[in-house]
């Protein structure tokens, strides 16, 4: 843009900066996430075109120019020999278009040839081999410095610490996620609970906060899995594309996630997004997109990078599953044995593909622990066909005293008096068949399928 930028845009910048370095610090060093992923990459975007419009603007020192964030206190750094860069994203098929369109345009071919694998929401590592056996682990840090991790890394039990493979160079290095799995996850929050210790948010945070243990005790005690999807130092004439990497890693021993596959043109792209978002829901780890890679090694030497990411690469991301909106008020369902269930109203917000305008909120105990009032921000989950969850309540943006929320003493449908079990987070309507809403509920069970399996009787 030729205007230079006003007082108003420069504010803006350092604002846009100063939050998502505060959000990076919260997500990659203390991992406890600050807000959805959906909301930072916003603030990233938006920074990232102020910063086009206004070259004057750009500061090397921006959060658009790193890849992680700095290493976290009490583990030693490593240098990455080759910096372990990020990618791109994209959000819509807009502009996985241009991205095919840019390569073929470059490299002057009509159709292109694409490694295509899921994208992991795990934490990214690189493991260096030295005689075959494991010498070295480290975290991505912020691309070019991580954290040493190996002790941890050892207690890994997909990760070979030696490899019983001929015609392995001398040094080669592998990368790839460390992650959760969802059951492993449940399991060890559950865990967590029992002994009154702090829970984690969601998997990805868990496998960091994991692998972050100074106690190697601990790591080796919950379940980290790794997927590996890289190697430098492997390639040679008979290696000499990412897909033929990813089989020679599969034959050494490395695990390879199974949905990868190689594909042609801008259509394979778009049919391998679509494939693996169908079976996002069936998987038990959580993914959250797809990343494609020119496969050709000469291609992607000729196609080079920008200063933080290739320009042969890119993340095609999912549409979020989570959001923030706000909450309206806190209504009390009543179900067929009285059972009282308070629903939050929100404020319409398109989350997970859809326009949700009710979540589940369990209970009076679930209520308390999120701390969760009527007029707060609050963080929304939505997961293929889960029922919508309020996550969390964003407490830092209440700009009020808000007034706690309170079970009703009496049943909002028939007015009889509400128990709650000392002990139990349950509450129950003590009006029985006198109750609306329980009657009508009772009959819609009498009618159901697997009960009288009436045609016709709806409700």
């Amino acid at each position: 843009m030729s205007d230079s930028p006003s007082v108003q845009i420069k504010q803006q910048v350092l604002d846009l900066r100063a939050q998502i370095e505060a959000h990076n610090h919260c997500y990659f060093v203390l991992d406890e996430p600050s807000i959805p992923d959906v909301e930072y990459d916003r603030l990233v975007r938006q920074l990232e075109q102020l910063e086009r419009d206004y070259p004057e603007l750009d500061d090397p020192d921006s959060p658009t120019h790193r890849v992680g964030a700095r290493v976290a206190e009490g583990f030693d750094t490593v240098e990455h020999e080759t910096p372990m860069l990020s990618l791109a994203n994209a959000f819509d098929e807009n502009e996985v278009a241009q991205f095919d369109q840019r390569i073929r345009d470059q490299l002057d071919l009509e159709q292109l040839d694409y490694l295509a694998e899921p994208k992991l929401d795990g934490l990214a590592i690189s493991l260096q081999y030295e005689q075959s056996r494991l010498v070295q682990a480290a975290t991505r840090g912020d691309g070019y410095t991580g954290e040493n991790v190996t002790a941890n890394v050892r207690t890994i039990r997909s990760i070979p610490l030696k490899v019983n493979a001929e015609d392995l160079p001398d040094q080669f290095e592998v990368r790839g996620e460390i992650f959760m799995s969802r059951s492993g996850f449940a399991e060890l929050n559950q865990r967590l609970q029992a002994n009154d210790e702090k829970t984690f948010v969601n998997p990805r945070n868990a496998a960091s906060g994991t692998l972050r243990q100074l106690d190697p005790a601990i790591t080796a005690d919950r379940p980290l899995r790794f997927y590996a999807y890289a190697a430098i130092g492997l390639d040679d004439d008979a290696v000499n594309t990412q897909s033929s990497v990813m089989q020679r890693l599969r034959e050494i021993g490395f695990p390879i996630s199974p949905l990868i596959r190689q594909v042609s043109g801008l259509q394979g792209l778009f049919d391998f997004h679509r494939d693996t978002m169908e079976q996002r829901d069936g998987l038990d780890y959580d993914i959250d997109g797809v990343v494609y890679k020119l496969d050709d090694f000469d291609q992607q030497l000729e196609m080079g990078f920008v200063s933080r990411s290739p320009r042969w690469a890119l993340a095609h991301k999912f549409p979020a599953e989570e959001a923030i909106t706000t909450l309206r008020e806190i209504k009390v369902q009543v179900g067929r044995t009285g059972k009282l269930t308070p629903v939050a109203r929100l404020e319409p917000v398109f989350v997970g593909g859809v326009t949700v305008t009710n979540a589940t909120l369990h209970n009076l105990d679930e209520i308390r622990r999120k701390d969760v009032r009527p007029g707060d921000s609050v963080i929304v989950r939505r997961a293929g066909d889960v029922i919508p969850e309020v996550v969390r309540a964003m407490t830092e943006r209440r700009e009020q005293d808000l007034p706690e929320w309170h079970l009703p003493t009496h049943c909002p449908v028939c007015g009889s008096k509400v128990e709650q079990v000392e002990g139990q987070a349950d509450a129950r309507c003590t009006g029985g068949l006198v109750c609306g809403a329980q009657r009508r509920r009772a009959l819609e069970h009498f009618a159901m399928r697997t009960a009288m399996d009436i045609d016709g009787l709806g409700t």
